[in-house]
């Protein structure tokens, strides 16, 4: 599985965090769940962390679910 990669995110100055994936929003993080994320952030790979709390990553099934006859086209 390939690591989740695209990921940037901005800290605003009224306590905000807004992550965004290939120049799209994927997020925004207010409040206490905000400082929580900037203290995740910091400590592991930035990416993971992002498509963690975004919900934006692979769970491991996709090649399963392309070959199923539904998914075929």
């Amino acid at each position: 599985m390939p690591k989740p990669h695209g990921f940037r995110y901005e800290q605003h100055g009224d306590a905000t965090v807004t992550i965004t994936h290939r120049g799209r929003a994927a997020g925004t993080l207010r409040g206490a769940r905000a400082q929580k994320f900037l203290a995740e952030v910091t400590s592991g790979d930035e990416q993971l962390v992002m498509a963690r709390w975004t919900g934006a990553y692979k769970f491991g099934n996709e090649r399963t679910a392309r070959n199923h006859p539904r998914n075929r086209g």
